[in-house]
């Protein structure tokens, strides 16, 4: 019933729907079947249909990523979506929830997102922000995605500056439009600069990493 009630969403190329929905993917569109499961992430919320519109626009404009980090996955969408845009890049989903992580391998299997080492392959963890022998051995990144919640994001501005490579490209989300100031002024104090602020309740902040 829960699958039924969420319609599918349309972001950038962007398709996700539910086993419900599998017979409505539009001509062209990259689609994602997300169930409604345990853990965050479907589509259906503002901060993760922004998250794919704004990688959407990324790739759109040229930008050109080799070593890409999603924190606090959830369903693993964002890293899904990602990896379809930059499919010869390294690809590394970490989450606090154990939960969430075993929720992304199975939506990996659904997808057909191959999990391992190798470029266009997607690493699995369980981690606290960005405390992780995978995360220190993979970094620095040249896309980190976080989207999660303002405290945190606040909170790891500097394990998150200290872990991207110069000029790279931060994609923040989960924190309300009132909430923006603060969050940009913790990253801002990093060296990072607003390339994207995005509009409504919710915010999706894209930044360029200090050269």
């Amino acid at each position: 019933m829960s699958q039924a009630g969420l319609e599918p969403i349309r972001a950038g190329r962007f398709f996700v729907h539910t086993p419900v929905h599998r017979e409505a993917i539009p001509a062209g569109a990259i689609a994602y079947e997300i169930d409604a499961g345990l853990a965050f992430g479907t589509g259906h919320h503002a901060t993760t249909a922004g998250c794919l519109a704004a990688l959407d626009r990324l790739e759109v404009t040229g930008k050109a990523f080799a070593n890409i980090a999603d924190i606090g996955t959830g369903t693993g969408l964002l890293a899904f979506a990602a990896l379809s845009l930059w499919p010869e890049a390294k690809g590394i989903a970490t989450d606090i929830d154990p939960i969430s992580i075993d929720v992304t391998n199975d939506n990996a299997r659904i997808n057909g997102v191959t999990i391992g080492h190798a470029p266009g392959q997607l690493l699995l963890a369980v981690a606290d922000g960005m405390d992780h022998p995978m995360l220190a051995t993979r970094a620095p990144f040249d896309l980190l995605i976080a989207n999660i919640l303002a405290g945190p994001l606040i909170e790891l501005a500097p394990t998150f500056a200290a872990s991207v490579a110069p000029g790279a490209s931060v994609v923040v989300a989960g924190l309300l439009d009132t909430q923006a100031d603060a969050v940009i002024a913790a990253y801002e104090a990093e060296g990072m600069k607003v390339v994207e602020r995005g509009g409504g309740e919710w915010c999706v902040l894209v930044l360029d990493a200090a050269d």
